[in-house]
């Protein structure tokens, strides 16, 4: 017969906090303070392998359960000395989920259970405390009819907030035995009215029934969406936890209460929480009444004129804080811890590693070092990478109600508010005069380079996080949101239509969470980084212990110069193409691209190679030694081009061009499909003229910035889009001709590696043949995602929520590299190409390059490096520190 059942209680337990897979946090945890002797309440623990069979089974409980249940039961009988639906001295149950992962609030729970006509009678009698009893059974009532029977919680409280004020009250606290007596029957008359059901009177009946509804609420729509955004996985389940009933809510010397062993919000090192006299636990958190400090300390930093617990239940409070610093030392993080105090006998009801700011965590990850307490190690894992974010961009203060007006995809992060504008040459207008703006575009194109840079944010309300929008804003460090659908832009009319109504024109102000992908209205206090002192510290155990390098994704000065004072060790990644939208090189751009010949396509080349070589030397004076991986030119055609009738006349105008000639130029080149068209290495074969040319700014750069900083340039040349060695060969040779034609002209040769990019499956799958070539490969993942699932990265944010929440697939392909199908080609071309060039370099420069579960994989797989955009760096060092240390760890 299965174990489903795992008992805790009277100093002993069967399970471990080790075994939060089985039991559960909540459950595990449990157990590991019963089994240090604290006072916990008994009580036994459904494990997760239940919520797996109730799912498989019709949504059904075993039927060998019911009986281990039932022993269950009997141990809590004989320990509590009290009986389950007794008459004499009843025992009440509460019956909590606890999934692997902390979810709070997520599902449901029911307090209080076993009462019933009866058993109410009882326990007054029991407590000496009639009021105390049928406020009990009231609120029982309320909550087993929202969770089991579903009944809307709401009908209740307009019940509960009548009879108040017929009574003359404001607080439930003021209500008498006789005015609950009557709430509760119009709770039950309610029920069998409304629902025709009478309300539960068997005991087993309603733990039975509650069980079962704890683990439906697994799958409930704010867990389910809960868990997409925190990326737990459904087959977890969760885990029940049925326990003795202790009430805080028996008079003055009785009290509920949640603490943090430190300060969640600053990690000081002090006792932080609140606690309300003569309540349960459901009114700290409903707000019904305003709760008091624990400490003096609390109290008076707070300006609270209650007394603190301190204060008032002096035995209790120095109890609860001896518990506190025995379960900190024990597991060896900040507690979040829940309690009770029934009559002046502290309980302990549930204990985990506390949720906290980034700043929190950074600060008692280190002092938890300094302290002897954990090693640089432990401290580097216990800070999610993601979370850095809130360290390297402005943040909304957590203080702040938000009035949010739409929401879409958080594209890069950080805060921003500004003035609505709704074209980028407002944006430029509006900088130059000192205003503030958000640049409101459906979408943006590389038209709107100059106007995004004036900018303090992007919205747009199409797109996904591999827009043009969102690598852009990212590579800018400016924040993002894109394919807000609850949002219409109607430039027309000059106006943003928000949901519930909202209307804003030109120039009203709203806010930009690009972490929360939220857009607010009006002005946002905000919360300024400070990347000193915890941060550095921490980011330097970090480089200690990681082994990839991370470089960064950059196109401009701007962008390696964030990098690098984000710890960049190079650039993994430099677009040319994107060097080339900024005011008057579009132009020069377009004219290569237009010209009808050869010789037209030089004249303008003539026209981008000072452009250009002046941006390498840049770059390469910046990055001063650290390699930096330039890409030759891969422009989808499509993105430089005018496409209405309004912009082919602007551009024709500024190109001395009839617009009808331009338009017959950009039809003869129209391609279908551009992104999988005349684009990468494909460009550059037929006309290598422009891979001359860059080859020319490139080495003649490299030699400048030597000569400028007395630093060789650590120099690769990266091909894009090769599917075959031969094109590689060909681009190759245009590279060495012009390298060698450089090296004769100055007298100094520039040493530099050239490789390609794999982005396509079929590069992958004969690397072995293409590392004869190339001296590195560089893994593109945007591509090779979008070629392997032959899914436009563009488009996918249209369906791929929808498959997530079907269960179709767990994680946005785009967002977090798929392991199985473009990982599987990541690890073949990397022991193809190693098994031909033993000293072949490994990198990654695709979006997924700061994303902590591809660097994981990356690691696993043997890169040297992964590139990410500048303000995603110290993500990825992180990460990849993390990964570093779990792979030692498993050796």
């Amino acid at each position: 017969m299965a174990k489903w059942v795992y008992r805790f209680g009277g100093g002993t337990a069967e399970g471990r906090a080790a075994d939060s897979a089985l039991l559960g946090g909540k459950g595990a945890n449990l157990a590991e303070m019963a089994a240090l002797g604290l006072p916990v309440p008994p009580g036994m623990t459904i494990v997760t392998d239940v919520c797996g069979w109730y799912y498989g089974n019709g949504k059904t409980l075993p039927d060998d359960l019911r009986k281990q249940v039932l022993d269950g039961l009997a141990a809590m009988e004989e320990e509590t000395g009290r009986t389950f639906g007794g008459d004499t001295r009843p025992l009440l149950l509460s019956v909590r989920s606890g999934a692997r992962a902390s979810m709070p609030g997520m599902m449901d729970t029911v307090l209080n259970l076993g009462l019933n006509d009866e058993t109410v009678q009882a326990l007054g009698h029991d407590a000496g405390d009639a009021r105390f009893a049928w406020d009990t059974y009231r609120r029982f009532i309320q909550m087993y009819a929202d969770v089991v029977m579903g009944v809307d919680h709401e009908i209740f409280e307009e019940i509960l907030e009548d009879e108040k004020a017929q009574c003359g009250h404001e607080y439930d606290t003021e209500m008498s035995a006789v005015e609950w007596q009557h709430v509760v029957s119009r709770y039950k008359e309610m029920i069998e009215e409304e629902f025709g059901e009478v309300f539960p009177q068997d005991p087993h009946e309603q733990l039975w029934k509650a069980i079962g509804a704890v683990f439906a609420s697994w799958m409930n729509p704010r867990a389910v969406t809960f868990r997409t955004l925190h990326n737990i996985p459904a087959e977890w389940g969760t885990a029940v936890s049925v326990q003795a009933m202790v009430f805080g809510n028996l008079g003055s010397t009785s009290a509920t209460g949640v603490a943090f062993t430190r300060n969640p919000s600053t990690g000081e090192k002090s006792l932080y929480g609140e606690f309300l006299v003569n309540a349960q636990g459901e009114d700290v958190v409903a707000g019904i009444r305003t709760p008091q400090s624990i400490t003096e300390e609390g109290r008076i930093a707070t300006g609270g004129e209650k007394p603190s617990m301190e204060k008032l239940m002096p035995e209790a409070f120095a109890e609860f804080k001896a518990v506190c610093t025995t379960l900190e030392a024990h597991f060896r993080d900040m507690q979040d811890i829940e309690f009770t105090v029934e009559r002046g006998k502290l309980f302990m009801l549930q204990t985990r590693n506390g949720k906290r700011t980034t700043r929190a965590a950074m600060k008692i990850a280190v002092d938890m070092v300094d302290e002897g307490v954990i090693t640089h190690e432990d401290a580097i894992c216990r800070i999610e990478p993601p979370s850095l974010d809130q360290l390297l961009h402005p943040t909304i203060d957590p203080k702040v109600q938000r009035r949010v007006i739409g929401s879409g995809l958080p594209a890069s992060p950080g805060a921003a508010s500004g003035e609505i504008v709704f074209s980028s040459e407002e944006a430029i207008a509006a900088e130059a005069e000192g205003r503030k703006v958000i640049l409101v575009r459906t979408e943006t194109s590389p038209e709107d380079i100059h106007g995004m840079h004036a900018a303090e944010g992007v919205l747009t309300t199409r797109g996904g996080m591999t827009s043009h929008a969102a690598v852009v804003a990212r590579g800018m460090g400016i924040p993002c949101v894109v394919g807000a659908g609850s949002i219409r832009v109607d430039a027309r009319n000059d106006k943003l239509l928000g949901v519930g109504g909202v209307v804003l024109k030109r120039g009203d102000i709203i806010t930009l969470d690009g972490s929360a992908g939220q857009v607010l209205a009006g002005v946002v206090p905000m919360i300024q980084p400070e990347l000193s002192g915890d941060f550095g510290r921490l980011m330097e155990w970090a480089d200690k212990c990681r082994r990839m390098d991370v470089r960064t994704n950059a196109d401009t000065p701007q962008d390696a110069r964030a990098a690098r004072a984000f710890g960049a060790e190079g650039i993994g990644l430099c677009r040319t193409e994107h060097m080339f939208f900024e005011g008057e090189r579009i132009h020069v751009m377009r004219e290569m691209i237009l010209a009808e010949d050869e010789a037209g396509r030089r004249a303008a080349l003539d026209k981008l190679l000072p452009m250009q070589r002046s941006d390498f030397i840049e770059l390469f004076s910046i990055m001063s030694g650290l390699p930096v991986t330039i890409r030759l030119l891969d422009p989808p055609l499509h993105e430089f081009l005018p496409k209405t009738e309004a912009e082919i006349a602007d551009v024709a105008e500024a190109m001395g061009m009839e617009p009808g000639f331009l338009a017959r130029r950009i039809d003869a080149i129209h391609e279908f499909n551009p992104m999988m068209g005349h684009r990468g290495c494909r460009l550059a074969i037929s006309y290598p003229e422009i891979a001359e040319m860059q080859a020319r700014a490139i080495f003649e750069a490299a030699d400048a910035a030597a000569a400028e900083t007395g630093a060789p340039v650590a120099l690769e040349i990266m091909v894009p889009l090769v599917g075959l060695r031969a094109e590689l060969d060909y681009v190759k040779g245009v590279i060495d001709r012009v390298a060698a034609s450089v090296a004769e002209e100055t007298g100094n040769a520039t040493a530099y590696l050239a490789g390609t990019m794999i982005e396509l499956p079929r590069a992958a799958l004969r690397a072995h043949v293409i590392a004869e070539t190339a001296e590195f490969f560089s893994f593109g993942t945007n591509d090779l995602t979008q070629t392997t699932f032959g899914i436009s990265r563009d488009d996918a944010a249209t369906f791929i929520p929808t498959y997530q929440r079907k269960g179709i697939i767990e994680h946005d392909p785009f967002v977090s590299l798929d392991f199985e199908g473009v990982g599987e080609l990541i690890q073949l071309a990397a022991e193809r190409g190693r098994r031909t060039r033993s000293d072949l370099k490994l990198g990654i420069c695709g979006e997924h390059g700061g994303d902590p579960a591809s660097i994981s994989f990356c690691e696993d797989a043997g890169l040297d490096y992964v590139s990410c955009s500048p303000f995603r760096v110290p993500i990825a060092r992180l990460a990849a520190a993390q990964a570093a240390i779990r792979v030692r760890a498993s050796t």
